[in-house]
């Protein structure tokens, strides 16, 4: 069983809501803190991103950048110009494609726009995307990418039939490469899913768990599966992953969960058997403990969010309804 394809099936990420920045001369653009996941590609010229307290990172032509909005950060010409807030002024223009700056010089087009995920497990995202990923233009080892890149460019610049599915499915298929080519350039520092991976102890104890979620698993036993002692797997999950390996479990079982009655075709009882618990009671207390509400209470507010979605006021850059 693979775990990482476990989290996109469970993610279910979706390319949505398109927009275009177009700039001249000197020019900013910023974008507030929304604990999204933001992406955007240079189709023209070149500029920088900032954030706050760490180094401007330039944007150069054809480069891709994936932001998660964990802090707020500015698109612009020059870090001394003062940047337009991309909310208030969508708000202003109600339109999606945003022009900035004065005169002709220097010209940028930026396109970009949001990835949308399933929102029972939205939480799991911090755990596999890192806060920016940068995918330069030259960048041989990301080949991939640059393809799937390119197909989006052509797509973009030769629309035909059609043309709105297939670059957003491109997007959410360079979604999922970046994070694949992620998991083999993480450093030693880094932590969570993606660190876990790319470690071979971790990696077998994460493959043994997910693919029997129901399996009353013991640190010992994986450890002796992983060809480790138990104090070796138990301090190496924890230090690369984030916590222990009956802890992870235990985050697992109670993600499948809320999926599953997000979805409403399984009885909570059927739900405590899929994903190893003996009774429906001994389920409701755990998932209770883990989540803040029962299962019932969570599936019906699942449930209300489907057939009545709240509709947010605020206007942003990106937003045009596409998906």
């Amino acid at each position: 069983m693979d775990p990482f394809l476990d989290l996109i099936h469970l993610l279910g990420p979706r390319a949505t809501l398109w927009g275009r920045i177009e700039g001249a001369g000197r020019w900013g653009v910023s974008f507030r803190r929304r604990d999204d996941l933001l992406f955007c590609w240079v189709q023209q010229g070149e500029c920088q991103l900032i954030r706050p307290m760490l180094a401007p990172i330039h944007l150069g032509l054809d480069d891709f950048v994936l932001v998660r909005t964990v802090t707020p950060f500015t698109l612009t010409s020059d870090p001394s110009v003062e940047p337009e807030d991309s909310e208030t002024a969508a708000a202003i223009t109600k339109d999606t494609g945003l022009r900035v700056g004065q005169g002709r010089d220097s010209p940028v087009t930026l396109r970009g726009g949001r990835f949308v995920f399933d929102t029972a497990n939205e939480n799991l995202l911090t755990a596999l995307v890192p806060s920016l990923v940068h995918v330069a233009a030259d960048d041989t080892s990301s080949w991939r990418v640059r393809s799937l890149l390119k197909m989006n460019e052509t797509e973009s610049l030769q629309p035909g039939p059609g043309s709105e599915f297939v670059v957003g499915r491109l997007m959410e298929l360079i979604l999922v490469e970046i994070l694949r080519s992620e998991t083999l350039r993480v450093d030693r520092e880094s932590f969570g899913l993606l660190a876990g991976l790319a470690n071979p102890v971790t990696a077998c104890t994460l493959s043994a768990m997910h693919g029997d979620v129901t399996r009353n698993w013991t640190v010992s036993v994986l450890a002796r599966l992983c060809g480790v002692s138990r104090s070796t797997l138990a301090a190496r999950f924890r230090e690369i992953v984030g916590m222990g390996p009956i802890e992870y479990l235990q985050h697992w079982r109670m993600a499948l969960a809320k999926d599953e009655l997000r979805r409403g075709t399984r009885s909570i009882g059927e739900i405590a058997l899929a994903i190893g618990f003996q009774s429906s009671s001994a389920f409701s207390t755990a998932f209770t403990r883990a989540v803040g509400c029962s299962p019932k209470r969570f599936a019906a507010s699942a449930r209300s969010r489907q057939t009545n979605p709240e509709i947010g006021g605020e206007v942003r850059w990106f937003e045009s309804g596409v998906q």
